[in-house]
Formats: C-alpha cells, sequence, structure tokens
C-alpha cells in the first residue's frame, strides 16, 4: 500500500537532527533557501538551495542547518516497481545522491511539490491513483533535469538565460564565457546536457512559447512576434510555418476548432 508524508519545513541555523535516523521510506528532501550540511555513514556534504538529496531507504542519516534553512521533504513507501525504477534510476551504487537543480527547474519542482501538497490534502475518489501518477511526474521531472556536477549546472544556467530572453539574440561567445568556457567547449558540453545545440535550443524555447501563447491568449500575432524575439510579422509566420508546418493563424485556429 503507498504510503506517503510531505512537508514543508523551515528552521534556524541552531537546528540540527537530534539523532541519525533510518527509516523505511526512500527520501526526497530539496533545500527551498539557506544551507544544511547532510551526513550519511561514509559522508559528510554541504547542501546549497536548488540542490537534492535523495535517499534509499533504511540508510542512516541526519541534516543539520549551517544557516536558517527551508526544506521540501516527501518519504515515500510502496511504490509500485515501475516508478519505484525512477527512484533508483537517480541513485548510484545503492547510497544516497546529491542532485542540483538549474533555477528555473528549481521554482518549476517548487510549483510541483505545492501542487502536490494541495492534492494530497485534498478528498479524491482515487487517492491512490493521484498520488501514484504525481509521484510518478516528479521522479520524471527529476530524472529529466538534475545536473550531478558544477560544469553540467553551469551549462544549465545558461539555458535558464536563453529561456528568460528569448526576445535576444544571444551570441555563444556572451553564453560561453557565463559558462566559464571557451566557444568550442560550451558548446561540447551544451550538447551533452540537452542532447541539441544552443541555436537548436532557443529555437525549440521560442516556438513553445509561441505555441502557448497562441493557445492559451487573445495576443495578436505581432504582440507574440515581439515576445519571441521577431520584430517583423512575416518573418515570424514564415519561421513559425517552417517549424510547425503550417502558419499561426492557422494553427491557432486548429486548437481552438479542437478544443470546442
Amino acid at each position: 500500500m503507498l504510503g506517503i508524508n510531505s512537508f514543508i519545513g523551515a528552521h534556524d541555523r541552531n537546528w540540527e537532527d537530534e539523532d541519525i535516523y533510518s527509516h523505511p521510506h526512500l527520501e526526497i528532501t530539496i533545500v527551498l533557501e539557506g544551507r544544511c550540511r547532510f551526513r550519511g555513514e561514509e559522508q559528510e556534504r554541504v547542501v546549497e538551495a536548488g540542490q537534492i538529496v535523495l535517499i534509499p531507504p533504511h540508510y542512516p542519516h541526519s541534516f543539520h542547518a549551517v544557516s536558517a534553512v527551508r526544506f521540501g521533504v516527501l518519504l515515500i513507501d510502496g511504490l509500485s516497481p515501475r516508478i519505484r525504477e525512477l527512484f533508483d534510476r537517480l541513485i548510484v551504487d545503492g547510497g544516497p545522491r546529491m542532485i542540483t537543480l538549474s533555477r528555473l527547474d528549481q521554482d518549476h519542482y517548487e510549483r510541483l511539490f505545492r501542487q502536490w501538497l494541495r492534492i494530497h490534502s485534498s478528498p479524491l475518489k482515487e487517492p491512490e491513483r493521484n498520488y501514484m501518477a504525481w509521484i510518478e511526474v516528479m521522479l520524471l521531472f527529476l530524472n529529466e533535469h538534475s545536473h550531478s556536477d558544477q560544469q553540467a549546472l553551469s551549462i544549465a544556467h545558461t539555458g535558464d538565460y536563453i529561456r528568460e530572453h528569448l526576445q535576444q539574440s544571444i551570441p555563444i561567445s556572451a553564453l560561453a564565457e557565463e559558462a566559464g568556457l571557451s566557444e568550442e567547449g560550451f558548446r561540447k558540453q551544451f550538447y551533452k546536457v540537452y542532447g541539441v545545440t544552443p541555436k537548436q535550443y532557443q529555437q525549440m524555447c521560442r516556438l513553445a512559447e509561441a505555441k502557448w501563447l497562441l493557445s492559451s491568449s487573445e495576443k495578436s500575432m505581432q504582440a507574440i512576434a515581439d515576445m519571441i524575439g521577431f520584430t517583423k510579422l512575416h518573418s515570424f509566420s514564415l519561421w513559425f510555418k517552417k517549424m510547425e508546418g503550417c502558419p499561426p493563424t492557422e494553427w491557432r485556429a486548429r486548437q481552438r476548432l479542437y478544443h470546442d
């Protein structure tokens, strides 16, 4: 039977676990704000905001505040083998693992976590199926967006920057400098993290934003074009048709026909 305990906890800099804990649940703890120290059987590490500690069941551990700190904690037992595999995929050699989210991905995870807290406290007709589905979404998110080393995190920060500045044409040299790499090294590392080039990634983000705005707002074509970096409506229309196979006006009409 599925069992889940989840909460957000805030502590001052003098807080620490009273003892070493070992429990039968798999644990996912994210530091939302501040810093703390994680202690395990054979390791001790400082955990910063945006980092997540994944702890397998029955692993003795404790947390100790370094500054005022805010945690988001999930304790889970009874997952189906299919979903449990998503957690095990994140673990290395059977012990705990620390992973890092970029700033935007941290915000997305926190929103997912807060949505989970609301669902978990709501009366549902099929609670276990809903809970299992949301835990699967969260584990899939972590598998897609986690970074285990500082270099990958630096690349993820440049990905955040691209997503936040779709109106701009950002030179590779500026992104490489932000990541502390040569242009060639940055291209290679970016492809390693995202599976596409920086230019392709920017185009994917622009297309996703354009489709979102077309389907969810009444903004004009020119306004949408401006928001994703096209000053000329004709250029936006040609680009969208090349990417999606039809002009943006037609794509919007199809979406409304489908939803109506």
